[in-house]
């Protein structure tokens, strides 16, 4: 379908896409584009074929963060390039997939319900901006 480095460019554009208040609050967070998510992960989060995993937040999520927190290894944004391209019919559909993704675990670093995620990503696909 595409080289990793494209797919990497478009996960690299959904992040800056993040409407400026939300990046200023992103510190200490790593978004690693991976292959798959590995037998062993699908298996710890009870994820059975033909289910899949597009993308996973490990760390600790903004509003669980006490007084001690810090001096720890960046949270993890993990998104996963086989499943969505396998998904994606072309591009835009993988663009879209990659969007999608990325707003979704990043509701999960700043420690949003999955109903507040899930109200996101209607806006988002609406084309309504998060800043509105």
């Amino acid at each position: 379908m595409m080289t990793r480095r494209e797919f990497e460019a478009l996960v690299e554009e959904a992040v800056r896409n993040i409407p400026r208040r939300f990046r200023k609050a992103m510190k200490n967070v790593a978004v690693i584009v991976e292959d798959e998510p590995s037998r062993e992960l699908l298996s710890e989060l009870e994820i059975e074929p033909p289910d899949t995993l597009y993308g996973l937040y490990q760390g600790v999520p903004l509003t669980e963060r006490g007084w001690g927190y810090g001096n720890t290894m960046p949270d993890r944004i993990l998104i996963f390039r086989g499943p969505i391209e396998r998904d994606s019919e072309d591009e835009e559909q993988i663009v879209d997939a990659i969007g999608a993704t990325v707003i979704h675990e990043f509701g999960h670093y700043f420690g949003l319900s999955e109903d507040e995620i899930e109200e996101i990503e209607e806006r988002y696909w609406r084309g309504e901006s998060a800043d509105d």
